[in-house]
């Protein structure tokens, strides 16, 4: 090959390079100067909080998001229509030390999601502490029958990685209240898993036994798990009081929400980008995660605003119903898979509105190595971790019946599971350019892996 070819081979790949540099240091400059989405998560964290499935909250929320699309210069916006879970948590939860010997204790406490109630007299027993889902089986029936099991393992710290810490805790608060309603108990008890060790209580969902039997499940404090295990050591015969009245309720009619820009070259081939638009009920769900909603709309208003136009049609959607059964990813991708569509690539945000730092990748070997090609261009920006790994729960489904890569935006999450599913998961614990980096970062990859045809 002569020479002077070799060199205007390289010069043109260096321009090309260049001109897709500029695209994306433009998404970037357009994202970290807009204080749109992080209004619009304001406004969504003020006016819909507590927006579990099925709740008017829930129901504001997609009427909002719904309202924001339809305002901008889409192709499309519409509604999904999902049947979702309705669970109430009803009344304050009460949470009471009572000892004739060290007097009472009020603790601060959250029904775990899908739990039952205890009716509206309460119940109080005798607590057996454990650290280990292994002990009950060890304790057997005649140690646990007619008592609360108090599940009081916290979330090693030594871990870096905070979401291989929340694992290694989370299945106490998942599994537990069935087990222990297996062997007898009436109540569980559940130290809060996360990372930081204050007042608030943090929920989630719990498995449930489809036949029974079933026993109210609470979630206390860091702080009030503390003091329930010092009680414990100095009177083992304390009993523990637990009101509760939540309760599930019949399915109810709620939406994903929709907006799309059509694709230029093949709109038949679909780009998602979404979050998940519910919340706990406990919480405004300000990182977990109305930001995700709010980043993945905006990947769009970039695109309109820049001027980009996609070879394919890119599809923001807020998917409801992640917190308890994910019947939203799973309506989605049923309906994908009915309808015939081509699914080219998709991203979720579910990992909070913190600075971003890189992508977990689902997808085969030659998949991962092309996106993993792409880490010059965020380099710059401080974005450099790209493995494989797990993308998202509501984007997940899309693999049953699509061969194609799933990623999920990694964040910095050392504070993330400090908020996760407390009423401490406020608006004011997101920074507008922590969260509109994230936004640059999945509207840059979106951007590039549309534009080189690197994902055939």
């Amino acid at each position: 090959m002569p020479k002077y070819f070799i060199a205007l081979l390289f010069a043109l790949t260096s321009l090309h390079v260049y001109g897709q540099q500029k695209v994306i240091d433009a998404i970037f400059s357009n994202a970290l100067a807009s204080e749109v989405a992080y209004e619009n998560l304001r406004i969504l964290c003020e006016t819909t909080e507590g927006r579990i499935s099925g709740t008017p909250e829930a129901a504001a929320a997609v009427e909002f998001t719904r309202q924001i699309m339809a305002s901008m210069d889409l192709d499309s916006v519409y509604l999904q229509e999902v049947w979702v879970p309705r669970w109430v948590r009803g009344d304050k939860e009460v949470a009471r030390i009572v000892s004739t010997q060290i007097g009472s204790v009020d603790l601060t406490a959250v029904a775990l999601g899908r739990s039952v109630g205890t009716g509206p007299d309460g119940l109080s027993a005798k607590v057996i502490e454990v650290m280990h889902l292994s002990d009950l089986e060890e304790l057997g029936r005649e140690g646990i029958e007619g008592k609360i099991v108090f599940f009081n393992r916290p979330v090693d710290q030594a871990h870096y990685n905070t979401f291989e810490a929340y694992s290694g805790a989370v299945d106490q608060r998942f599994h537990g209240p069935a087990e222990a309603a297996r062997l007898g108990a009436v109540g569980a008890v559940i130290r809060s898993v996360t990372t930081a060790y204050h007042d608030h209580a943090h929920t989630g969902v719990t498995r449930l036994n489809e036949d029974g039997p079933n026993i109210p499940a609470i979630a206390v404090s860091p702080v009030g798990a503390d003091k329930l295990s010092s009680r414990l050591k100095h009177d083992p015969d304390l009993k523990f009081y637990i009101r509760t009245t939540s309760h599930q309720l019949p399915d109810v009619i709620s939406y994903n929400v929709i907006g799309e820009i059509r694709g230029s070259t093949y709109p038949d081939q679909i780009i998602t980008v979404g979050g998940h638009l519910d919340s706990w009920d406990n919480s405004p769900g300000a990182h977990d995660d109305g930001a995700g909603c709010m980043q993945s709309i905006d990947v769009l208003r970039i695109f309109i605003e820049e001027g980009i136009h996609p070879k394919r049609t890119v599809r923001a959607v807020m998917f409801m119903d992640e917190e308890i059964s994910q019947r939203g990813g799973n309506k989605y991708a049923d309906l994908a898979h009915e309808r015939g569509e081509k699914h080219y690539f998709a991203i979720e945000s579910d990992r909070g509105a913190f600075t971003p730092r890189g992508f977990s990748i689902d997808s085969n070997q030659e998949r991962l190595a092309a996106i993993q090609s792409l880490k010059p261009y965020f380099t710059p920006y401080g974005i450099h971790e790209f493995f494989s790994g797990g993308s998202g729960v509501d984007i997940a489904p899309l693999k049953n019946y699509f061969d194609m890569a799933l990623v999920g935006l990694v964040t910095d999450s050392q504070r993330y599971f400090d908020l996760h599913h407390s009423s401490n998961d406020t608006f004011d614990q997101v920074n507008r350019r922590e969260m509109q980096l994230g936004t640059a970062a999945m509207a840059a990859i979106i951007y590039l892996v549309d534009h080189l045809d690197i994902l055939e």
